[in-house]
């Protein structure tokens, strides 16, 4: 449980839901009584869909949309209309709580235990299959080094990873 209280890797966790979220656009709504939003009449029968993707890059409320910068998660709170990589509202995905934690207790076990690099430092972009997105070479990384533990000797032989 002490993984899932790590301020930073929650930081790094959230910015990468920011900028790759699980999903591009939220279920639609629909509208059941007339309600004005933005200057905009919305009428009953109205069908709204967010996108979760361009939320996420707006530079008003993500200073450089484009860069990976966890900090921004560290400085401010952002409300459910801003942040929202398993949807919003009512509707909000059940498991994203769940999947959140997994993430972070993945990461957490990696890193403990390889030093990693990346192939390329070159910036990644987005690819869209269905209504998912994800990084479009995958992340390739270069395991560096095994971290030594504690009370443990290092290995001499090392399989490929």
């Amino acid at each position: 449980m002490s993984i899932f209280a790590l301020p930073y890797l929650s930081a790094v966790c959230n910015e990468i839901l920011r900028i790759y979220p699980t999903q591009l656009f939220t279920f639609p709504r629909l509208v059941e009584s007339t309600i004005k939003v933005m200057g905009y009449e919305l009428n009953p029968g109205t069908i709204l869909v967010a996108n979760i993707y361009s939320t996420h890059q707006r530079e008003d409320v993500y200073p450089h949309p484009k860069e990976f910068q966890p900090e921004r998660f560290l400085e401010k709170q952002y409300s459910s209309y801003e942040f929202l990589p398993f949807g919003g509202g009512s509707r909000v995905c059940i498991g994203g709580t769940f999947a959140l934690f997994e993430m972070k207790l993945v990461l957490a076990t990696i890193l403990s235990h390889y030093e990693l690099e990346l192939v390329s430092n070159r910036p990644e972009r987005p690819k869209f299959g269905g209504l998912i997105s994800y990084p479009a070479s995958g992340v390739k990384m270069i395991v560096r080094s095994l971290r030594q533990r504690k009370g443990q000797s290092q290995p001499s032989v090392v399989g490929s990873v």
